[in-house]
């Protein structure tokens, strides 16, 4: 049967990593799909490094790298994905906005044999927390510019979940550090001509006081993402 490898950036996530891996483990996936989880300890300062090393102990399926300095987001996706053995590669973060539980609608276009990647979209159907507008704004902007420049009709490029046949991921060399790998990612699956599906997820946002991150300095590097990757290599 095939193997899902999850890949999780975590960084400060002391108060939710436990349940966010409790909800990863007890999701039943598809068709006796194995599972294996692959956590990234970005240089925490807030104990989530010691939660990891306790959870780890004890749990064969747990793999978890750390980072001596923090690096970003992108920087552990890209450790993750040295660690990671699966047939089938999920990116998860290391939150609660998005419900591990939703992962069989994810895979399903993939074990389908129809997809070679697949996205979530919190824009299409799905419950979703009401918070900011121009963050909403921002994001629908980033998509569609995105949209234009690799020519797909994605409606929400900036998602977490992203699902790759391992074929696909193994060709792609993520360069950004922060949240810039989103658009890298998807300019270089468009240009892999890889087939991507998007699948609707709900999705429970965080405030910045519950610990949100990404800020109006990550938008504006995903305007140069988006340039970048789709038309200067």
């Amino acid at each position: 049967m095939p193997t899902l490898s999850i890949v999780i950036a975590v960084y400060n996530e002391s108060k939710y990593i436990e349940r966010v891996l409790e909800r990863v483990e007890n999701v039943a996936l598809p068709n006796g799909v194995d599972r294996q989880i692959v956590c990234v300890d970005d240089c925490s300062t807030d104990g989530t490094a010691d939660v990891l090393r306790r959870l780890a102990s004890d749990r064969e399926h747990l793999t978890v790298a750390y980072h001596e300095q923090n690096q970003g987001k992108g920087a552990a996706i890209r450790t993750g994905l040295q660690h990671a053995r699966g047939d089938i590669v999920l990116f998860q973060d290391a939150d609660l906005e998005y419900d591990p539980h939703e992962y069989p609608r994810l895979l399903t276009p993939i074990l389908d044999g129809r997809a070679d990647v697949v996205y979530g979209s919190r824009f299409i159907g799905e419950t979703h927390r009401v918070l900011y507008y121009w963050h909403s704004l921002g994001n629908h902007f980033l998509t569609t510019l995105s949209n234009m420049c690799s020519n797909l009709n994605l409606t929400d490029m900036e998602c977490c979940y992203k699902v790759f046949r391992r074929e696909v991921i193994s060709q792609i060399a993520i360069q950004e550090n922060r949240f810039g790998l989103e658009p890298e990612i998807t300019a270089k699956v468009a240009r892999l001509g890889a087939r991507i599906y998007e699948v609707p997820v709900s999705y429970s946002g965080r405030t910045y006081a519950e610990g949100k991150k990404i800020n109006w300095k990550d938008g504006v590097s995903a305007l140069r993402c988006i340039i970048k990757y789709n038309f200067l290599g």
